[in-house]
């Protein structure tokens, strides 16, 4: 028991960790921040640039060797590999940029940003690696909650490039998306790895509460990000306020390894007290530990059925872990519930991708000035989005229930999200501050279910390399849908300014993305019902095992 504490503790700070990487991850969600500056300083057409942006998802067409290394490798070695993956292509960029290398060619930074966007998955593949092991009962609740901050990447970095500098520049994005996941994961390497916690007594009832504050923590820092990004904080003089308010809320949640901690303490003095009560009945009563003994020996069937029931119980509480079926790739690949899946989620998240790549170039052309506020905007509405899963997860856990089927919960968010895109025809800035808000948080809910609807469909064994080809649709993606928009919108450029003003630019792209979210959501619902018998048995399983543990 007394090492118990400092294990949960560890448990804590490991998903603590993960926040943090999370958080300064998305160095791709930025990209619309300066992309219409790099465009200029490039002198690049809409389709080079839409390549760029296709180049940094590309790195995920990569990704399952991250999952590979992280059966092999330590974990810690991982998050270092991704963060140097990560230094080397922006860092080389930034070095271009700011004129200290002479000599690079388009196709050289296009090399360089695939190298960067392979890095995000490094890292990626480490966090749901500990967080899947390290929170098994709440698997969905944690994974919701700690992916969810990369959703605030784009805030962050606004805020700390517009800290130091009221004129952002690509220069700054660049540098800054080299170091900061270097330094973040040297800081967070120690322990962001798998933890033992099959020692402690009740780990649900652990779980449960600690989750509880981390997600009051989180949607504080949601609404911070929102405030901050479409308020009075919006402004160039707020930054310094903006960014240390988010710095305070990333801190927060080391309150629940910290408490861990205490607890933990206070437990090992009161069991050191009970173990002298202990020895001291002991040594006064050992007559009635005599009659004790011959009272076992007349029933030896009572020890075996003490030790049965707690084996049952045991393993009623494993049962819904062990419920899902561990599928191999090759095994994976054969199957048609892998393709539906693959299709809706191409259909779906890799669309909003698409779009919030594209954002600094849609406000451009409909004249809207502030891109760095609407993107922050987005990025938080991203946050939020993700946050919605893991938020339901827990409501519904700690009433017996399971939560939406992944299919269904998907087919859901594509259905808005289909609205938005066809909402987009109008040209006014409230139309497009709501569709950025709609395609931005079902893009985000689509993300975080997709983790854990990999896991239930295809089991947690395989998952490092199953969910990463699951993600390779969006680099395929990119570049159909990409591609696409900017040809749309290269027919309508003006060659005098090389940009293009008006809703005409997107229009056709909008139309088509719209109609695409809306044959996904077919797809998903037809998913939904092929696995439908096995969401129910997993229904089934989680209200058993609320009722076994809510049985004095």
């Amino acid at each position: 028991m007394p090492q118990a504490a400092p294990r949960a503790a560890l448990q804590w700070l490991s998903l603590v960790g993960v926040i943090w990487l999370q958080s300064i991850n998305g160095t791709n969600s930025n990209f619309p921040a300066y992309s219409s500056q790099l465009k200029q300083l490039l002198s690049l057409s809409q389709l080079q640039l839409n390549n760029l942006a296709l180049a940094s998802d590309a790195g995920k067409l990569f990704g399952w060797l991250a999952g590979i290394a992280a059966i092999y490798l330590p974990l810690w070695l991982v998050l270092l590999i991704g963060s140097s993956l990560g230094l080397i292509g922006y860092g080389v960029q930034y070095l271009f940029l700011s004129h200290q290398i002479s000599s690079l060619s388009y196709w050289h930074i296009f090399c360089l940003t695939v190298l960067a966007g392979k890095s995000i998955c490094w890292i990626n593949t480490a966090c749901y690696v500990v967080i899947i092991h390290n929170f098994p009962f709440h698997r969905q609740a944690a994974v919701g909650l700690a992916t969810s901050y990369l959703g605030l990447s784009a805030v962050i970095y606004t805020a700390i490039v517009g800290s130091f500098s009221p004129k952002k520049s690509a220069q700054q994005y660049m540098l800054l998306n080299s170091l900061l996941p270097l330094i973040v994961s040297v800081i967070t390497a120690p322990f962001v790895r798998c933890v033992d916690n099959s020692s402690s007594s009740k780990p649900k009832r652990v779980e449960a509460a600690g989750l509880a504050v981390i997600l009051l923590i989180t949607i504080s820092t949601g609404l911070y990000a929102v405030a901050s990004s479409v308020g009075p904080m919006s402004g160039r003089s707020s930054s310094w306020v903006k960014l240390i308010g988010l710095s305070v809320c990333l801190m927060l949640p080391l309150v629940i390894p910290l408490a861990d901690c205490v607890r933990g303490k206070l437990e090992q003095k009161c069991l050191m007290t009970r173990e002298k009560r202990r020895v001291c009945i002991l040594t006064s009563d050992t007559d009635e530990r005599a009659e004790a003994v011959d009272s076992a020996t007349k029933e030896p069937n009572n020890s075996i059925n003490i030790e049965e029931a707690a084996a049952n119980a045991s393993e009623e509480e494993e049962e819904e872990i062990r419920a899902m079926e561990n599928v191999g790739v090759k095994t994976m690949l054969r199957r048609l519930n892998f393709w539906l899946y693959f299709l809706i989620y191409i259909s779906g998240g890799t669309i909003g991708l698409v779009y919030l790549n594209n954002l600094g170039q849609i406000a451009e052309s409909r004249g809207y000035s502030r891109t760095s506020s609407l993107v922050s905007f987005a990025s938080a509405l991203v946050f939020f989005g993700r946050l919605l899963p893991s938020a339901l997860d827990y409501a519904y856990s700690s009433r017996g229930k399971h939560m939406v089927p992944g299919p269904a919960f998907i087919a859901g968010a594509m259905v808005a999200m289909a609205g938005a895109f066809f909402l987009l025809q109008n040209g006014t800035s409230l139309c497009l501050h709501v569709s950025t808000a709609i395609i931005g948080f079902g893009t985000g809910a689509i993300t975080t279910i997709s983790v854990s609807t990999t896991t239930e469909l295809f089991g947690p064994e395989n998952f490092g390399v199953n969910h990463n080809l699951v993600v390779a649709n969006i680099p395929l993606g990119s570049f159909l849908f990409g591609d696409l928009a900017a040809l749309l919108y290269h027919k309508h450029v003006n060659h005098a300014h090389g940009k293009c003003m008006g809703l005409q630019c997107y229009s056709m792209t909008f139309l088509i993305c719209g109609s695409l979210c809306s044959l996904g959501t077919i797809l998903a619902i037809i998913l939904h019902f092929r696995t439908r018998n096995f969401y129910c048995q997993i229904i089934k399983t989680s209200k058993n095992n609320f009722q076994h543990h809510i049985q004095p």
